[in-house]
């Protein structure tokens, strides 16, 4: 019987960027990965603590619960077990049941077939006497099963763990386990393939799978003809589930005309692509659609659709939703509609830069669609294919290799860059490999040396990147059809475009006025910034050139001196580092020269819009304040958003959330107001205007 997945399952996209089919990518050291494939995989290497023997009496609520009871006993003490017999009567149904250790009885003799081919397999059976017999008796109307008869006596050696898992009862391929092996035989991978990258997903060594290869080979053949069945019920499926999401988005738009979609038909009108996006996140667009991250991590092996979500980063470091889109393919054609698409969303304005994974047909399709906005394919995206491709080719030289890639990365100088590359490339006899082409073809993408001054809001930074990651796993959570899909989407993202209210110190740490007269303007995240250039640039001395500009210097180091360069007339300021350019945040350099230059305040156009506080409803303190007071500060930020990442996991987490925490906020304040105001001296908070 045909049956298709009720579950809608992510994972990571595993097709190599470098275009050849047979190449793939694996995620290796993600401990949370939030692809229910995984998840479920991993479960069945979870072995059970030290388990109590059966005995006489022993009770049971259910038979199978008694099998299941027994063969984990007998795993965990090398053997398996089958069922032998049962017996039935009119009044209780099955009322007997005899397991027994799978060597038990003997094998009947067979008359040998006539002919040359005959294999005789010799039977493991040799009379083993291990059994444990059941009875089912019925109390106060409640049906439970006893134990009345055990002997784990046996006739035979038995097996360690390494052996006892190859036994045929053990040897199960899970369904997330099938689901992923049909997968990949349907793209041609061969079955010795096929088992590799199940080992690497699942991070064990080889052979140490619960299965063998000659299983995996078993099963795809024997489900030839049931792929066949399931494929037309998957497209039924994937068929249906599209329309009824395009059904939910034409729903949508008629009650909120601020909601906005588009989607293809292939030539038998059938959906092909569909994006949307939301009135909130085309407000936010107005203000932080400077730079974008698209993200095109997952794909959905149940519709065989490619997830991509636009992202940008608000003005307190979080990551906001733009919009997102599920694309039937991964060629550039697609890419480039999903890029139309979303401009248009967004009212014909690009961003200044996009970030995006390492995809040769998203970058065409990004020449194409954005000639005037940079392209920057993020570190995070960068590194895992890295680990995936050259630590089995490298031994024990990757981890040197890796340490010099890092090092390549971070090089200021395109000279540099280039020289040390190709050392890099001899030293470790790369030369011909494919993938070090694929990264170098791509070099003024990544490179630090050719992307520096590319404007990116801080936005690649590890602490981004696990907040995206946070964002995504809300979403993802929702494994079920396109429709409830689309819900969550429409959940996560309201919840992650809401003004965000937060109690926050912003304590001053130097006596400069240019740090008090920047926490007036700035939102806590860019005033952290700035403040921590404002402390390192008092390490650095600044040395006047003939021409006006400086040479600013770690007073520690002899090289890596950066060029600044002053233009009193405009009051423009101009580093060699290009930090300003790259996140809006002046830096050490520039703040160094402004320092020496006796200003007090830093000239207006060195404040981005986009950083300043004026459109966040938040409450700053501008006095020193005890450590302890200062953690739990920190600590209720902290519960706050765990709150919010938790709770728009699915909509009855979230609709119980803003219920009950309406509730709680409502008797905290009625508590609060209630209490003397005179006990203490008051805390001076100062509200900023609300955009």
């Amino acid at each position: 019987m045909t049956s298709v997945p009720s579950k809608n399952i992510w994972i990571r996209r595993q097709q190599c960027p470098c275009g050849d089919w047979k190449c793939y990518v694996t995620y290796e050291g993600d401990a949370e990965e939030t692809s229910i494939a995984s998840q479920l995989v991993k479960n069945e290497s979870v072995q059970s603590e030290a388990m109590v023997a059966p005995y006489v009496g022993m009770v049971f609520k259910s038979d199978e619960d008694a099998f299941e009871y027994y063969g984990n006993f007998a795993r965990k003490n090398g053997f398996s077990i089958r069922k032998e017999r049962s017996r039935l009567s009119p009044q209780l149904g099955i009322y007997k049941r005899d397991f027994v250790c799978y060597r038990s009885g003997f094998a009947p003799v067979r008359k040998k077939p006539t002919g040359e081919h005959h294999r005789d397999r010799k039977s493991v059976r040799c009379g083993c006497d291990a059994k444990m017999y059941l009875s089912k008796e019925v109390i106060d109307g409640v049906s439970q099963w006893f134990v009345v008869q055990f002997s784990n006596v046996h006739n035979h050696e038995l097996l360690e763990d390494d052996q006892v898992r190859l036994l045929p009862a053990y040897r199960k391929i899970h369904e997330a386990d099938q689901e992923r092996i049909l997968l990949l035989s349907k793209a041609g991978f061969p079955i010795h393939r096929i088992v590799k990258v199940l080992e690497l997903e699942k991070g064990i060594q080889g052979g140490q799978l619960p299965f063998l290869e000659r299983d995996v080979r078993n099963f795809v053949q024997n489900r030839k003809k049931v792929v066949q069945e399931n494929d037309a019920l998957l497209n039924e499926k994937r068929e249906n589930d599209t329309m009824e999401l395009l059904e939910a988005c034409k729903a949508t738009k008629e009650a909120d005309q601020d909601f906005v979609y588009d989607y293809t038909v292939d030539e038998n009108d059938k959906v092909e692509n569909i994006a949307w996006s939301y009135g909130d996140s085309v407000n936010s667009y107005t203000t932080y659609g400077d730079v974008v991250y698209f993200d095109t991590t997952y794909r959905s092996i149940t519709y065989d659709m490619l997830f991509g979500a636009w992202i940008g980063i608000d003005n307190n470091g979080r990551p906001i939703f733009f919009g997102c889109v599920l694309l039937q393919d991964e060629t550039m054609r697609s890419f480039a509609w999903a890029l139309q698409t979303f401009i248009g969303f967004m009212k014909g304005r690009c961003p200044q830069t996009i970030s995006t994974d390492l995809d040769p047909g998203l970058r065409d399709a990004i020449r194409s669609e954005l000639p005037s906005t940079k392209q920057v394919m993020s570190i995070w995206n960068i590194m895992p294919k890295v680990s995936s491709w050259f630590p089995l080719q490298l031994g024990s030289q990757y981890a040197e290799f890796k340490s010099e890639f890092d090092a390549l990365y971070r090089l200021e100088s395109t000279e540099d860059f280039e020289l040390r590359w190709n050392q890099m490339v001899s030293i470790f006899g790369l030369g011909s490999d494919k993938h070090i082409t694929l990264l170098y073809s791509l070099r003024t993408s990544w490179a630090q040396s050719y992307v520096r001054g590319y404007f990116l809001a801080r936005m690649v930074t590890t602490a981004y990147s696990k907040s995206v990651d946070a964002f995504l796993k809300g979403i993802f959570s929702a494994q079920t059809s396109l429709r409830r899909f689309f819900e969550q989407v429409g959940i996560a993202a309201n919840i992650q475009n809401q003004p965000h209210q937060e109690m926050q110190h912003m304590l001053l740490k130097t006596c400069l006025p240019i740090e008090q007269h920047s926490r007036q303007i700035l939102t806590p995240f860019a005033f952290n910034a700035l403040q921590h250039e404002l402390i390192v640039s008092m390490q650095y001395a600044a040395s006047e050139m003939a021409n006006g500009s400086y040479l600013v210097r770690h007073f520690r180091k002899i090289d890596g001196e950066s060029l600044v360069i002053w233009i009193p007339e405009d009051e423009q300021i101009h580093c060699s580092c290009k930090e300003f350019e790259s996140s809006g945040i002046l830096c050490r350099h520039a703040l160094r020269v402004f320092i020496d230059k006796n200003y007090f305040q830093l000239p207006d156009k060195y404040f981005l819009s986009r950083w300043r506080r004026e459109s966040s409803l938040m409450f700053y303190d501008d006095h020193s304040v005890p450590d302890n007071d200062d953690e739990w500060f920190q600590e209720f930020q902290s519960l706050t958003e765990t709150l919010f990442t938790e709770s728009s996991i699915t909509k009855e987490r979230s609709d119980y959330m803003r219920r009950e925490l309406t509730k709680e906020l409502t008797r905290l304040l009625n508590e609060v107001r209630d209490m003397p105001e005179s006990d203490a001296a008051p805390m001076d908070f100062t509200l900023s205007p609300a955009g």
